[in-house]
């Protein structure tokens, strides 16, 4: 079962200003070290965050998301997308990496929002294919009463 973690910062930078959801650049991008929730703020692919090469169908910086609708509803806030993301290994083949961190492009610091833990490293050899499954609702947000 793949697990999906909010990062501790993200409510108050959200509170505070620091994302526009609906209209921002959003992506995934992919590592094979650990994210830490309670104190990671930004994306730092150099240090924390190290992806896969920027080649064989891994593109830096990681693959952006298609926001279908950003609306909120009685009290609940939906973002949603319209296309699954689809990486494709080609020559030399991706990987490894476990964790698919969703962040904030736009962001001047790239403000992370949350991680999917898929439980064990994964390698894509040449053809294969990974899909992060983001066509229904891509995050949620309720206010508790």
């Amino acid at each position: 079962m793949v697990n999906f973690t909010l990062f501790n910062k993200f409510l108050s930078q959200l509170a505070n200003g620091g994302y526009n959801l609906g209209s921002d650049t959003l992506r995934f991008a992919l590592t094979n070290t650990a994210p830490t929730a309670a104190s990671d703020t930004v994306f730092d692919p150099s240090v924390k965050h190290p992806p896969p090469a920027n080649a064989n169908g891994y593109t830096a910086g990681g693959h952006a998301a298609t926001i279908d609708s950003s609306a909120e509803s009685g009290g609940t806030y939906t973002l949603a997308c319209t296309t699954d993301v689809v990486i494709t290994a080609t020559a030399g083949g991706i990987g490894p990496f476990r964790y698919v961190i969703l962040y904030d492009d736009t962001s001047a610091t790239d403000l992370l929002i949350g991680y999917w833990d898929y439980g064990s490293s994964i390698s894509l050899n040449v053809g294969e294919t990974f899909t992060i499954d983001v066509t229904a609702s891509l995050l949620t947000i309720a206010v508790a009463a």
